[in-house]
């Protein structure tokens, strides 16, 4: 199989799983195993195939994106208006100290199948407990997350920096132990999706700079556009399914992905 029919199939899963909490990231490393797609390239490859999928949010949420930089510019931060550029920094902020302090370690120990299984199972669980939470009060919009739950949230974000623990699940199942609805965590889980994924992509093509060749280059390309163009058809029917479909159903999968890869990869 060539590097670009390789480089394709990677794309398709990340636009198929990147708005799930399945871990897309933990998807992309079990495939890259089984595809013989690894090494410092690919780690770099998989991250930036992420953004083509992100970048299906900025489109569909391009309304309130542009209301919160309006807002940056008129610098009106009223919580009472709604989500703003505040919430975002506030939720962003945790997983970004985190990552610069432990890239290295990250990206030697974690990127691996037996860390991904373990993080989908531990993910699955985490997912569990939330879904089922007694809280009785929740904020059913993301305009009336609050300053603290947007920091909590971004807490709990710092988990999916455990490739298999995936954002989406980290931040969903954050949300819903610290108050909020399913519908409102994953509004808002998509929002921040876009300033973090933009950042960590930056963040790595800077520090991989040096072991990028121009090949390299041409399959991010098609990683980039493969992953964008099926996030694209995908991203409104994923969205809809995971405001409401119960995170158990989700957790479901993780452990059945886990214990396959392992029957496959591992042993």
């Amino acid at each position: 199989m060539t590097d670009p029919i390789k480089a394709i199939i990677l794309g398709i899963i990340e636009g198929l799983t990147e708005f799930l909490p399945v871990s897309s990231t933990g998807h992309l490393i079990l495939a890259g195993n089984l595809l013989d797609f690894e090494g410092d390239a690919a780690i770099t490859f998989k991250i930036v195939i992420q953004l083509g999928a992100v970048m299906a949010v900025l489109i569909l949420y391009w309304k309130r994106y542009m209301e919160i930089g309006t807002n940056l510019i008129k610098m009106d931060f009223s919580a009472s208006k709604g989500l703003n550029v505040i919430h975002m920094i506030l939720a962003m902020l945790p997983a970004l100290i985190v990552y610069l302090l432990l890239k290295d370690t990250i990206k030697s120990q974690l990127f691996g199948p037996t860390p991904v299984l373990f993080g989908l199972i531990a993910g699955g669980l985490l997912m569990i407990i939330a879904a089922r939470s007694k809280r009785t009060t929740r904020v059913d919009t993301m305009d009336r997350i609050s300053y603290k739950q947007a920091f909590g949230i971004g807490l709990f974000q710092c988990l999916a920096l455990w490739p298999g623990f995936s954002r989406s699940g980290s931040t969903i199942s954050g949300g819903l132990l610290l108050g909020t609805s399913q519908k409102a965590a994953a509004d808002f889980t998509f929002i921040i999706s876009v300033p973090v994924m933009f950042g960590a992509t930056l963040l790595d093509l800077y520090d991989s700079i040096d072991l990028l060749r121009l090949d390299d280059l041409y399959l991010m390309l098609i990683g980039f556009m493969t992953s964008f163009l099926v996030a694209m058809i995908a991203v409104v029917t994923f969205i809809r399914l995971i405001k409401r479909l119960r995170l158990e159903w989700f957790a479901l999968y993780r452990f059945v992905l886990a214990v396959l890869f392992y029957l496959i990869v591992i042993l």
